[in-house]
């Protein structure tokens, strides 16, 4: 059934619904650590389809498509921790602040969400109580508990992006995207250019932000943690065997860098 728009739902999730937090090989012994913001596209039950057809909660719109088979590959490459979040963005968006507009979208891309049009500051902070600081509360333990005991850590972010966005093509194949950091991203981008025949680009086709994005500036940048956040284009990993191929690129990638700092 679809919710109603003007309704607010508390609680936002029901006792037996799944956690927000997956983690995967959470004994991981490698300096990298995993997250990927956007992996599921679950929806609460409370909100039913937020007024949406199943071929839009199948968009990238709810989810990052691919970015899960990467991360999840990429994990047992490197013998490293992931978290990853189950339910989809437009929810609440997992990788902004839950004081920004774009934390309950009432419009993605050109699709305008009706379960978000106009709920109020109280229902924002119940999706975010439920969802969003379950999950980074969880990530910000995790590497508190590395830091520690002394270990090193830096900081991967998984997500995709689409082939066309407003009817303009992107021609970039993967996109290393940074802000602060000035030593591991930019090198892990310099290692893609010069090694692989991709289209890279660098802090294409978004660049990192303390207003559009959350887990590289809070979870990296504030704790001076190495840290890149890749985009993969999701038509190139919509196959687990093509998602394997370029979690593999991105392991060469940063081990090589790793070496070098």
């Amino acid at each position: 059934m679809t919710r109603s728009v003007q309704a607010a739902v508390f609680p936002i999730l029901a006792q037996d619904e799944p956690h927000p937090l997956e983690i995967h090989n959470a004994g991981g012994q490698s300096d990298f650590f995993l997250i990927c913001e956007h992996a599921g596209r679950l929806i609460p039950r409370a909100y039913g389809d937020m007024g949406l057809s199943d071929t839009d909660l199948q968009r990238h719109i709810a989810w990052d498509i691919g970015a899960k088979d990467v991360a999840t590959t990429l994990s047992a490459m490197l013998d490293a921790p992931l978290f990853t979040q189950r339910y989809s963005r437009l929810v609440c968006d997992c990788n902004r602040r839950p004081d920004v507009q774009d934390f309950t979208p009432a419009r993605s891309e050109d699709t305008v969400i009706p379960a978000n049009a106009g709920i109020g500051e109280a229902e924002r902070k119940a999706r975010a109580e439920a969802i969003f600081w379950p999950f980074h509360d969880a990530v910000a333990g995790a590497l508190d508990q590395r830091a520690a005991e002394g270990r090193r850590t830096l900081l991967v972010t998984i997500h995709s992006f689409t082939p066309v966005f407003r009817g303009i093509s992107r021609p970039w194949e993967i996109g290393v995207l940074y802000k602060r950091d000035t030593a591991f991203a930019p090198a892990v981008g310099e290692w893609l250019k010069r090694n692989t025949g991709y289209c890279v680009g660098i802090n294409e086709p978004y660049s990192v932000g303390d207003e559009t994005d959350y887990a590289i500036p809070v979870h990296g940048e504030k704790r001076g943690l190495p840290c890149v956040e890749f985009e993969v284009r999701n038509d190139l990993i919509r196959t687990p065997e093509n998602a394997a191929k370029w979690a593999g690129t991105i392991a060469e990638a940063i081990r090589a860098v790793k070496d070098t700092l």
